[in-house]
């Protein structure tokens, strides 16, 4: 068995095998070519190899940008020198991409209050630093350390139908007795917090696992945007993620946006995991957080110094909290409507992508585009043979043609009359006077039949008779089958040193009634005046002076006076020739 050249293209025939997991409708491109290992770039490692295998393949992503898997067979080699041969142990090829996502980076912010609440309590003397017993749940807040937690005393608003808790202030032996009520209005936070983070730069995210089984032996790789060029362990293979087969076009984008989870664990600071309640996770405007009133993180301080407090209703600065914009979600996903803030429902696959942790979110991709792969094997020690199988010459069919100034075809049918499928090869030799004709290679399945075509082109301008001859080889090289032919050309026909083909004629188009009269009256009127004129005497137009027809056809009224004159220069009876004085009109 003669050794592979490892110089020469090659095609690598790749058979798509079924298994659970395919994406439906699955492509694989298998063109590829068997190279010299040295003429490897060296980008992300190289192959220790004199020669090796390099396939191209497009790897689908699943339905809605989802998981794809296939596997492949490298079965055959075929170029464009050699015969076809088939690999003894063909590497079986098992690729799996997974989810394609979009990345955003995250960065921590803080933590806000789910649902930030006014209170109050109707009290008499409502003071400041008064204590539970006089203002009860809006006492000031106290920190660990002591201190008073600044501005959480209590806001203290008179009585009346018209103030911030309308309340009533009560007979006059009440105020004289026990004091004049007021209300005592104070900011609290319930137990629920939640992380703020702000949306960065996106990035899309996915892996293709690729493994290459050969024998007993198993080479594997995992390729992606981060890392496109890697090589096995076993230096056997090397997988380049060449690209993608078209742009994203509906990558989401989150820019002026901040994402908010629920806070895991107990206090404030720096979260280490997301957590899963992706039914809370909201995505908002920036512009809806801050410290002042209606804002998302409100603080005490906005609260306690808003203007005209106690005339304003109550919770006139607590608006467009988290609680609000969660509730208004929850009645759209109610009347089964697309939410415009939570996450789950607006997108698939929340932060499913790979290393996912508390500095990353993510939401996948459903566009479904390929992605190019440049598999390269260690091809040292793999081995081939040949499919061999006989072959027929069924038929050939030329034309009789004109020598020099047209061509000629040769149309050969030829069969596959064997069992297995193989390469053939295929030439038709005349004698001298045709020209030099190309060898066609090309391969046959079992029962095939294909007719191949040669272009024949004749050397000399006189009809010959030729003699040629078709010969079938197999994959081997050997002969399966000569046929012999004849095929006559007709001399070319020359005119006036050119050869004339046919003309084509434009086509008048119809003309209607109108049009008609009025080219009519036109060619009347032309006629008369080239009659006068003299531009249709036939002087200038006929050939011969005794070209009859055409003197009649561009008469004009100089030809009238010639002959005039000449029938007045006839002699008439016997007295000889009469003299006339004529005087000639002038012609212009």
């Amino acid at each position: 068995m003669p050794p592979p050249r490892a110089v020469l293209p090659a095609l690598l025939l790749a058979a798509l095998l079924a298994s659970p997991g395919v994406a439906g409708g699955a492509e694989v491109l298998a063109k590829s070519r068997l190279e010299l290992c040295e003429r490897d770039s060296g980008a992300g490692g190289r192959l220790s190899c004199a020669q090796k295998l390099v396939l191209n393949l497009a790897v689908p992503s699943g339905s809605s940008g989802g998981e794809a898997s296939l596997v492949t067979k490298v079965v055959d080699v075929v170029n464009g020198t050699e015969p076809s041969r088939s690999l003894r142990d063909p590497p079986v090829i098992t690729i799996s991409k997974s989810a394609v996502a979009a990345v955003y980076k995250l960065t921590y912010m803080h933590d806000v209050a789910y649902k930030p609440e006014e209170h109050y309590v109707e009290t008499r003397k409502c003071e400041p630093d008064a204590g539970a017993n006089v203002v009860g749940y809006c006492e000031r807040l106290w920190n660990a350390d002591g201190t008073v937690t600044a501005h959480t005393e209590p806001v203290c608003c008179p009585c009346g139908p018209n103030q911030r808790a309308p309340s009533s202030c009560g007979n006059i032996f009440d105020k004289i007795t026990k004091g004049k009520r007021n209300t005592a209005h104070c900011l609290r936070f319930t137990s629920d917090w939640f992380h703020v983070w702000g949306v960065g730069d996106r990035s899309r995210a996915f892996s293709i696992r690729v493994q290459v089984k050969k024998g007993s032996s198993v080479s594997e790789v995992v390729v992606g945007p981060e890392n496109k060029t890697v090589v096995s362990s076993d230096n056997f293979l090397k997988v380049n993620l060449v690209g993608e087969y078209g742009n994203y076009n509906s990558l989401p984008t989150f820019e002026g946006m901040n994402l908010v989870t629920p806070r895991k664990g107990a206090g404030s600071g720096q979260p280490q995991d997301l957590g899963d309640e992706h039914s809370k996770w909201m995505l908002l405007e920036k512009v809806r957080f801050g410290p002042g009133c209606n804002k998302i993180g409100v603080g005490y301080e906005a609260f306690q110094y808003q203007s005209s407090f106690c005339s304003s209703s109550l919770s006139s600065c607590l608006n467009d909290q988290l609680w609000n914009f969660w509730e208004s979600d929850k009645s759209r996903i109610d009347m089964n409507l697309v939410p415009e803030h939570i996450v789950e429902g607006r997108f698939q696959r929340i932060n499913q992508h790979q290393n996912a942790g508390a500095h990353t979110f993510s939401v996948g991709v459903t566009e479904a585009i390929a992605s190019n792969l440049l598999l390269e094997l260690s091809a040292d020690d793999i081995q081939y043979f040949y499919q061999r199988s006989p072959g027929k010459i069924m038929d050939i069919r030329v034309s009789t043609f004109e020598a020099l100034s047209q061509v000629g075809v040769a149309k050969i049918n030829t069969k596959n009359i064997g069992e297995l499928e193989a390469s053939y090869r295929l030439t038709f030799n005349c004698v001298p006077g045709i020209g030099n004709l190309e060898e066609q290679y090309y391969v046959m399945k079992p029962g095939e039949v294909v007719i191949r075509s040669f272009d024949l082109r004749s050397s000399t301008e006189q009809g010959e008779k030729y003699r040629c001859e078709a010969i079938l080889k197999a994959s081997d090289f050997a002969e399966v089958d000569r046929v012999e032919c004849q095929f006559t050309t007709t001399p070319t026909i020359f005119n006036n040193g050119s050869q004339i083909g046919p003309t084509d004629e434009p086509k008048k188009a119809s003309m209607g009634f109108f049009d008609t009269i009025k080219a009519f009256w036109r060619n009347l009127w032309d006629f008369v005046t080239n009659f006068i004129t003299g531009k249709s005497c036939s002087w200038n137009k006929c050939s011969s002076l005794f070209d009859i027809s055409c003197h009649f056809q561009y008469i004009c009224i100089g030809w009238i006076v010639m002959i005039f004159l000449v029938l007045a220069s006839i002699p008439i009876g016997r007295h000889g020739f009469r003299h006339f004085d004529v005087e000639l009109p002038k012609i212009r």
